[in-house]
Order: structure tokens, then sequence, then C-alpha cells
């Protein structure tokens, strides 16, 4: 047999055996859903970081904010700021006057002012 035909065998079946392959796998995986691990187990271990509801705008403007669950400075925290909105009845989070979304007692930004 001529080698050139033995190549062109060659690379048809390799491309047919890779399609089918290929295809195979798609199907297998079409079903299957990803599940939010990372953002469940964030949610379970501190509920004022569950952005889940949460407007995308409303999320860059905390973070243009400069909202952070953790305030750097001990005496300039959320739960003692004048824009702070306190946690509900039943709640760990409280609110702000500035965006939506869970807002931790010990959080800070970079708005905060102190209460009067």
């Amino acid at each position: 047999m001529n080698p050139l035909a033995n190549r062109r065998l060659f690379l048809r079946q390799c491309l047919t055996w890779g399609a089918t392959g290929s295809t195979a796998w798609l199907i297998a995986c079409a079903g299957t859903k990803k599940q939010p691990v990372a953002k469940a187990t964030a949610a379970a271990t501190d509920p004022c970081s569950d952005l889940t509801g949460v407007d995308p705008t409303d999320v860059q403007k905390r973070k243009s904010l400069g909202y952070t669950n953790k305030s750097p400075l001990p005496d300039s925290q959320c739960d003692n700021c004048k824009l702070w909105v306190p946690a509900k009845e039943g709640k760990e989070c409280g609110g702000c006057l500035l965006f939506t979304g869970p807002v931790n007692p010990e959080g800070h930004c970079t708005y905060w002012a102190p209460q009067v």
C-alpha cells in the first residue's frame, strides 16, 4: 500500500476517534451541575460575607467604598459609625446607609464617621 495512503488513513481514524471521544465527554458532562461549594462554606462560617442576592452594582459599590469585614482600626467599626443600620432581632449582620447587603458589626469602610 502507498505510504501516503497509510498516513491519510491513520489521520482519518485519529480524527474520527477524537471527535467520537470528545462528543461522548461533552454529553457525559452536560447533565452535571456545579455546586457553589466555596460560597456555601463562606456563608456558613460568616453570614455577613454572603452576598447572594445582592446586585452586582452594589457589590462593586462596597468595594469602591473600601468596605472590609474586619476593621483594621479597633475604634472605627461599623457598629459605632453614624451610617450603621443595626441588625434586626435574631440576625448577626446589620446594614449601611451607603450600600445594600449584610454588614459585619466589626467591619469598616473609608466613609466611617463617628456617632454623635
